[in-house]
């Protein structure tokens, strides 16, 4: 029976492959083709339409990395085709890679308006359904010849992913052009087959089904000539049609397949090239749609809607009108598919705010559901954000790529660190590039996590993606077989949020609730996206820092100053969207190609540059007139907290410089810097031996290991260079402690300091360790000039504090996580994220870690023997230098800045936190500004106080409670306004609140740990 069953499978693929599929289309002639090559970027449609062609023939090369060429294609029906069904078949050089990785192109009439995108499994246009013979063809192809970076699973280093490091050697070799006939007989036998052949490997072996299967298969390859595969089609598909006729169990596996292309914005491509990748997608969908009924197609990321509006309009209409009869759904309600981790609160929450109200207002529709199929984790603040923009369901898939532990859930209630809970959904067919193989199908069947709980239905995200493509007519071909057959889960097209509905009801008629998982979602995989391509993770913080500060001062200035100064609506909305572009989760976390990130530096240097405009004119005109004579300055402190005598949000006449700053020489080298709050001793190496706390007669670091420890470690990992960080790299490092030449000394009343120099390798270090009069921090600065390849640099804190867990900042508060690992799921989390502080606790003492420069780290915990005391060590990630994709990543120079805190309560890390990142501005004039708003408890913090986006000059405020516990405060509204309601985060009444609650003209807050609020101030008459 095995030799038999193995024979007939073994016969089936060969069939297949080389008779029954050649046989699709089984006449052709050559279509004549002629080739211009744009110069340089991409032109307009208009221009490579009309632009020369010169002859081209299949088997020459074309293609220049990154470039761009307009192939013209044309010729004749054969009039003894008449009646049958045509198409041009259009290989311009696909090979062995994945759809999106390679050469595409989008396919265009003569009068400009686009058909459809090619890929490699994607290569026909229909010519004529029925023909009449002697029809003309003319079809232009707009072809890019994107070179292959990854030639996965090798992650060889390549200068391909560099305009000017590329080159303009020829990529590929034009394939088959020709015009065909389309034998629809044929191709759905091979549909037929390939769905029972890839069903029958997934059944039991000895099970009456499989054989079931295998007997009628075999009797369609005797029903078949294979001389004559076209006539006796029809005879072999009714072998079939009983076994593909039987219905599936009443207790099958529900899926919703849902047309989709991941289309990373950008990655291994530029942006402006995914641009086109979302045309061509787009395109084909629509073609799609058009001839497929049941097909349901979705799209997130509402920038990519808007780009095609803006550079293919022609694509965008196609777009809309499908959106209208509800087959093209726009989904996730996000401006772009964001990294989680390192964006801020803010940055989070107007993802939402600006990808919903694009969807409002271009199509009219209101997601429920965040769709991040492909991010690298996600922080515990995410389930309030999501809520607070109106949605209420989450899916993603990356969770199944954890290298350690197996995620237990597939559809569960994820509870965010305030209490918000979201019904989330990762799709157990483990990817979002489904193309209804039946292995898929299967084990999406069988890795269904809940089945044991009665529920019954998943998600299947179906069609080619990351570099885009999108779904099918194969795939849609198979899901049509795979919708009642035994044997096999039940397959139908449906829209996210129609599936997420019946899931979440699936578990109100069971009686039950899904399984809760709370906190953070974390990736134990790609770890290194936390540090690698650090100059674009800085100019992302420092462009979110810039617009919350915009955003205050030029509110501060339209409120006080009224028509005297116009706020710059227009400017902040375009700012904050290409600021959230640039957070895309291969643009951020840094694993994407040079020459993203060459363009996303650029983007945030003129952000900046915008923003500082923005800022200097808003607080000038608040300021006041300057008197040359008596030098008068205004400190504006945009900060949450108030800091020397300024209150937050307010601005007043530069505080008078204050002293007791020392430094003096330290026993055995080095200097001892004190200002009464705190001694920072500095050994002879440039190393912290002592940070002592006067007020609580406590020392920070860890007895017998130095703080400010630069160390390096080998840093290679396993795979996906870029991306991860593997635990191995532990096992070897080098401490850094020698110095060039001597120390130098800053004394001055106000700030002491030293500056020391390192080198190693071929780079070198310059930091600064200084305090300030007043301040209870050592301030760490260190600037690095690196030139290494495949290391990983740390700065290293040993602690004197014994915790067993520490907390990190992330999007509206903070989470904990253990110091320990006891289990593997703690051990696995290696390195983490933080946003702008950490901090370590034993009762009664804390200390705490702050910076606005980097995102990762990690904590492990010693056990001394000298004293048998704790060490708590906190290590944060400076540089890394992985080659792929970005053979040159980091190399140059990087500035860093951190300061270490001690005696400090979770309060103070919060203040410090956001006094590190909001930083003061001292401009000439004499006006005391005061502050729109006041609180009367520091634990609620204002992240945004701006004007409503409807330019109805109603002023928003949103603050949430930073501590971490329960929060009584009082907010008023230093201005004139009628009436103040609680909104969502798009600025909207939300349901049933009513208004806020206002004694005395002040808003009360009661708030729970962490609990974000809006709140809208209504102004004018």
């Amino acid at each position: 029976m095995h030799d038999d069953r193995s024979l007939i499978e073994s016969r089936l693929r060969r069939v297949l492959q080389e008779r029954i599929l050649p046989a699709v289309h089984p006449q052709s002639v050559p279509l004549q083709a002629g080739m211009w090559v744009a110069p340089g970027e991409p032109v307009p449609v208009a221009e490579g339409l009309a632009a020369p062609r010169s002859p081209v023939s299949p088997g020459e090369r074309w293609g220049a990395p990154w470039g761009t060429s307009w192939i013209t294609v044309t010729g004749n029906v054969p009039t003894e085709w008449a009646g049958r069904t045509v198409e041009a078949i259009l290989d311009i050089g696909f090979g062995g890679h994945m759809p999106g990785f390679q050469c595409e192109g989008l396919v265009y009439r003569p009068d400009g308006s686009p058909i459809k995108g090619l890929n490699p499994h994607n290569q026909w246009v229909r010519v004529a359904d029925v023909a009449v013979g002697g029809e003309q063809v003319e079809l232009h192809i707009e072809a890019a010849s994107n070179p292959v970076v990854l030639d996965y699973p090798a992650f060889a280093p390549t200068d391909l992913g560099e305009r000017e490091t590329s080159g303009d050697e020829p990529q590929y070799r034009i394939g088959r052009l020709d015009l065909a006939v389309f034998d629809e007989n044929v191709w759905n036998l091979v549909l037929d087959l390939e769905v029972l052949g890839e069903l029958m490997t997934e059944l039991p072996l000895d099970g009456a089904r499989r054989w079931d299967i295998l007997r009628a298969v075999n009797r369609s390859l005797d029903a078949l000539d294979l001389q004559d595969v076209g006539a006796t089609a029809v005879a072999a598909r009714a072998e079939l049609e009983d076994v593909l006729s039987t219905p599936a169990v009443p207790s099958a596996h529900l899926i919703s397949a849902v047309g989709h292309a991941h289309i990373d914005s950008a990655w291994l491509w530029p942006l402006r090239e995914t641009v086109r990748k979302v045309a061509r997608t787009c395109a084909s969908m629509t073609n799609l749609l058009e001839t497929e009924p049941e097909f349901i197609f979705a799209m997130s990321q509402a920038h990519q809607y808007a780009w095609i509006k803006e550079h293919r309009p022609e694509v965008y209409e196609r777009v809309k009108a499908a959106v209208s009869e509800g087959r093209f759904v726009p989904t996730g309600g996000m401006w772009t598919e964001a990294d989680t981790n390192m964006p801020s609160s803010e940055a989070m929450a107007r993802q939402f705010v600006h990808g919903k109200r694009f969807f409002l207002e271009e199509f009219g529709v209101e997601n429920e559901e965040a769709w991040l199929p492909d991010t690298f984790g996600f922080a515990g603040g995410l389930p309030q954000i999501i809520k607070a923009a109106g949605s209420k369901w989450l899916l993603t898939q990356k969770i199944s790529w954890s290298a350690t532990n197996t995620f237990p859930h597939h559809t569960f209630l994820w509870e965010g660190i305030d209490g918000t809970r979201i019904f989330t959904h990762f799709p157990p067919i483990d990817t979002y590039n489904c193309s209804m193989r039946g292995q898929e199908i299967a084990h999406a069947a069988r890795n269904f996590k809940e089945k044991g709980s009665g529920a019954r239905r998943s998600l299947a995200p179906t069609g080619f993606g990351d570099g885009g493509g999108g779904t099918t007519r194969e795939m849609i071909a198979k899901a049509a077989r795979l919708r009642d057959l035994e044997g096999s889960a039940k397959v139908t097209w449906e829209r996210p949020a129609d599936f997420f509905a019946k899931a979440e009801a699936e578990y109100r008629d069971l009686n039950q609730g899904p399984q809760v998982w709370m906190g953070e979602l974390y990736l134990e995989l790609h770890r290194a996206t936390l540090t690698t391509q650090a100059e674009t993770k800085q100019g992302n913080r420092s462009s979110e820092n810039l617009l919350r500060e915009a955003e205050l001062w030029a509110a501060t200035a339209a409120v006080r100053l009224g028509d005297s100064y116009a706020y710059p609506y227009a400017a902040l909305d375009r700012i904050w969207k290409d600021v959230l572009t640039h957070q895309f989760h291969d643009i951020l976390p840094g694993s994407s190609i040079a020459w993203v990130h060459r363009e996303t530096e650029q983007a945030h240097a003129a952000a900046a540059v915008e923003l500082h405009a923005i800022i200097i004119s808003a607080q000038r005109a608040l300021a006041g007139d300057h008197d040359a004579e008596f030098e008068k300055y205004v400190t504006f402190n945009p900060a949450p907290h108030a800091r020397h005598g300024i209150p937050a949000g307010g601005a007043a006449p530069t505080p008078e410089s204050v002293g007791g700053c020392t430094v003096t020489g330290r026993e055995g080298g080095g200097f001892v810097l004190d200002n009464g709050l705190i001694r920072a001793e500095v050994d002879a190496h440039g190393l912290l031996t002592s940070v002592y706390d006067y007020e609580n007669d406590r020392e920070t670091i860890a007895p017998g290991v130095p703080a400010n420890l630069l160390q390096l470690h080998q840093d290679l990992p396993n795979a996906w260079d870029a991306w991860d960080v593997d635990k191995h790299y532990r096992n070897s490092a080098v401490d850094l402690i020698a110095i060039d030449g001597s120390h130098t000394a800053v004394n001055n009343p106000r700030r002491a300091a030293i500056r020391i120099t390192r080198s190693f390798g071929a780079s070198r270090v310059h930091q600064t360790l200084g305090i300030e009069a007043g301040a209870r921090r050592v301030d760490i600065d260190t600037d690095v000039d690196w030139h290494e390849t495949e290391k990983f640099l740390k700065l290293a804190f040993p602690l004197d504090v014994r915790a067993d867990r520490y907390a990190a900042e992330t999007q509206f508060g903070h989470l904990y996580r253990p110091t320990h690992v006891n289990t593997s799921w703690e051990a696995a989390k290696f390195e983490a994220c933080n946003h702008k502080f950490l901090h370590f606790e034993e009762p009664g003492w804390g200390v705490a870690l702050v910076t606005p420069s980097t995102y990762g780290h990690d904590v492990t915990r010693d056990v001394r023997e000298s004293d048998q005391g704790t060490t708590t060590t906190v290590r944060v990630s400076l540089l890394r230098a992985p080659k792929f994709p970005d053979p040159h990543t980091d190399q140059g120079t990087h500035r860093f800045h951190h300061a270490l805190v001690p005696g400090a309560t979770i309060a103070d890390a919060v203040r410090e936190g956001y006094r590190c990142n909001q930083l003061e501005r001292r401009v000439p004039g004499d006006k005391v500004v005061a502050p729109l708003v006041r609180l009367d408890n520091d634990a609620v913090v204002v992240s945004a106080l701006k004007l409503a986006d409807d330019e109805s000059g109603d002023v928003i405020v949103r603050c949430y409670e930073a501590h971490g516990g329960r929060a009584k405060a009082r907010l008023e509204a230093d201005f004139e306004h009628r009436d103040v309601e609680l909104c969502d985060l798009l600025e909207r009444p939300l349901a049933g609140s009513g208004p806020a609650h206002v004694v005395d003209g002040a808003v009360q807050l009661n708030l729970r740990p962490f609990q974000l609020v809006t709140l809208r101030f209504a102004v004018g008459a």
